[in-house]
């Protein structure tokens, strides 16, 4: 009688353990959802695969650098020269040194051109665009890309750090100072139809959802010159959005552009 006691002991004594294991398991908070934990370091970004029609320049912009030192960080020399497929390092921590022949005309970007096809997957070449001959000015100053009131700031914790000019559908897009386009087409997501142009070795500006583009890479522009038409954004046919880097990074157009 006193083992069959015993053992109802014990086996209360489990039950009771179970139990409470349970309810400290349901009380504990849910993990958090897969979306919502950092990622590894194993995981960061540090490097990029050419696809074709790509230039340094789209590349650059995509990832927030500038496109000299990404130049210089994968040994590329004017007018940078890449191919489909390549791999690129995005890491511009340590840049080797690159000889390059001193000259003051700005080349204009090279679309990437894809390696020696297969037969299995022949690729196309994509032809370069035409070379620049004329230097940039030195003189020059901001003015408003397009009419409009500004209807969203520059916010630096944004994933497009730019301004949006709202407009009218049609509205000319004018280049917002002298330059040379480096980049003009839709294959940057997010930007519908974009142009990028540099104004010297610090600043570019970029000019995103145009219904209509009337510039090619590697045109040399004066400030003021119309370069595209409002309303490319199906959304919001009056937005023009608008953005200007500076060494690769975004700032504040309301900074440097004059007050209305």
């Amino acid at each position: 009688m006193s083992e069959q006691l015993c053992r109802g002991r014990v086996l209360r004594w489990v039950v009771l353990c179970v139990g409470l294991t349970f309810l400290a398991a349901c009380q504990s908070p849910p993990p958090a959802p897969i979306d919502q934990r950092p990622p590894p370091p194993s995981e960061k970004i540090n490097y990029h695969i050419v696809s074709r029609g790509e230039t340094l320049f789209a590349i650059a912009w995509r990832y927030e650098k500038d496109v000299d030192k990404l130049a210089r960080a994968n040994r590329l020399t004017r007018p940078y020269t890449i191919f489909s497929g390549q791999r690129l390092t995005l890491d511009t921590t340590y840049l080797p040194t690159v000889h390059r022949t001193a000259t003051s005309v700005v080349s204009p970007p090279v679309v990437s051109r894809p390696t020696k096809p297969t037969v299995q997957s022949p690729v196309k070449v994509t032809k370069p665009p035409p070379k620049s001959t004329a230097s940039l000015p030195s003189n020059w100053r901001w003015q408003w890309p397009s009419e409009g009131r500004v209807t969203k700031t520059y916010n630096s914790d944004q994933l497009f750090k730019g301004v949006d000019i709202e407009s009218h559908p049609g509205q000319p897009v004018v280049a917002a100072a002298p330059g040379v386009v480096v980049y003009a087409g839709d294959g940057l997501r997010g930007y519908g139809q974009l142009i990028i142009i540099k104004h010297s070795e610090v600043y570019l500006s970029a000019y995103a959802h145009c219904r209509k583009i009337f510039v090619r890479e590697g045109q040399m522009l004066k400030g003021g010159e119309k370069v595209a038409e409002v309303g490319g954004d199906p959304a919001n046919t009056k937005r023009l959005y608008f953005e200007i880097r500076k060494d690769g990074k975004p700032t504040n157009p309301l900074s440097l552009l004059p007050r209305r």
